[in-house]
């Protein structure tokens, strides 16, 4: 059944070095397969993992292609800005940012941003369970 399976994201990067360096320098992530030349794959916490490929078709997405799931919102965008990350503004029907940061009616607070790539990539807490 799908739903006991691992899933991991797919990224399109349209210059494999540019990002690779953009998700060492500014991210502190290295690839698991560092000598790849055309993709690189990415494991994060919990069993996740992501991976970047090689194509002409980065940047074309208009919406969140992965996130991050954090307890400690503010300190994970400070540590990101002070890496040189920068966070957007939103001002849109249901969703505006301030200082980066939107809160949604559920109390579920994020913060997007941009890869080297144009992908749309975001941090996010988790509303408090109600259980």
């Amino acid at each position: 059944m799908l739903k006991d399976l691992s899933v991991a994201a797919v990224l399109p990067a349209s210059d494999i070095n540019r990002a690779r360096e953009f998700y060492r320098d500014k991210l502190g992530l290295e690839p698991d397969n560092p000598d790849a030349g055309d993709n690189l794959m990415y494991r994060c916490g919990n069993g996740t993992a992501f991976l970047l490929y090689q194509t002409s078709n980065a940047g074309t997405a208009k919406n969140t292609q992965m996130g991050w799931v954090t307890d400690d919102l503010d300190a994970e965008m400070a540590d990101l800005r002070s890496r040189g990350v920068v966070f957007e503004d939103y001002d849109l029907p249901g969703l505006k940012t301030e200082n980066g940061v939107a809160t949604m009616p559920d109390g579920e607070r994020g913060g997007w941003f941009l890869d080297s790539e144009g992908n749309i990539l975001s941090l996010n807490t988790m509303p408090a369970s109600n259980t």
